[in-house]
């Protein structure tokens, strides 16, 4: 929950947006976060205030913020975007061996169109096909920031770190070996993984309902897609503050729009092979301002 309406303008608690916090101090010129990225002043009852769709289009304005960093900081991006470019190159290999193997998967997995007239074996197989492709987009989406994320961990981590230092306050660096940190990173995933499979076997089924469920399983995995990336790629900040994986989940719900609304435009993003190299590193520093916003907001600490 967020806390509830707070001081006014007059208040030196308030937050405003031309007031200095010593405690978020803000980028000046020469800093490499672009214009817009510092914390917004906007306080959590007014977040909670604002429209549903006015909260979507805030968490998209987080990745375009992140985009911005290819101006500022175009070095660092490219280093994150090697990840991403390796990591997809095998991905789009799968890809094409799926493509080019779908009319056997299809006709393997529709044994029962077999003896209907030709029409509806046609039709049928058309939305089975379809539905196939939705359902592996999600699983190769959310794997592939998994994998990226665990391949590219030092130069994700060095953007998000970056971010964090130019927005000010933030968490000292925790000492810990690179196997640690890549097998929490897996556990997380592996974690995040296994109600993506439950989800994704019921999309399937949900893809036969006529005339309505391929749209309905298109729609849905987008939006689901898009809430397991926002709980994957906000870790490092979290992660560095003590939180949880549960209170990660419990953080980001207390703005559930504004976190789907920057998770699903991700997603669409990776959706496109190389469009998603570029994407990569910019989601990373979305997530890192996201985060940092999400957890000023929040009045209960980390569990212990």
């Amino acid at each position: 929950m967020l806390p509830q309406p707070g001081p006014g303008p007059s208040d030196p608690g308030h937050s405003d947006p031309g007031h200095s916090d010593p405690g978020h101090s803000a980028p000046g010129p020469s800093d490499p976060i672009p214009s817009g990225t510092t914390p917004t002043g906007v306080t959590p009852s007014a977040r909670t205030s604002a429209g549903p769709i006015r909260d979507v289009l805030s968490g998209v304005g987080y990745l375009g913020r992140g985009f911005g960093l290819w101006i500022t900081s175009p070095r660092l991006m490219l280093l994150g975007a090697i990840p991403a470019l390796v990591v997809g190159l095998v991905y789009l290999v799968g890809i094409v061996v799926l493509i080019v193997n779908l009319d056997t998967i299809v006709v393997w997995a529709t044994p029962f169109a077999s003896g209907w007239a030709e029409p509806l074996v046609l039709s049928t197989r058309v939305a089975a096909a379809l539905i196939l492709m939705i359902v592996a987009a999600l699983f190769a989406v959310y794997t592939f920031t998994a994998v990226t994320l665990v391949v590219g961990d030092p130069f994700y981590e060095r953007i998000w770190r970056q971010v964090e230092t130019t927005l000010g306050g933030a968490p000292p660096e925790i000492e810990q070996s690179l196997l640690h940190a890549i097998g929490r990173g897996i556990g997380d995933g592996l974690r995040l993984l296994i109600p993506a499979i439950g989800v994704g076997i019921l999309l399937l089924a949900c893809g036969f309902i006529p005339l309505v469920g391929p749209v309905a399983v298109a729609v849905f995995g987008a939006l689901f897609g898009g809430w397991l990336l926002v709980v994957e790629l906000t870790g490092f900040a979290f992660d560095a503050r003590g939180y949880s994986l549960r209170d990660r989940r419990r953080a980001l719900r207390s703005r559930r729009a504004v976190a789907i609304g920057f998770g699903a435009a991700s997603y669409l993003l990776f959706l496109v092979p190389f469009l998603a190299v570029v994407a990569m590193p910019s989601a990373v520093a979305g997530a890192a301002m996201l985060s940092r916003d999400t957890i000023d907001g929040r009045a209960v600490p980390p569990s212990a």
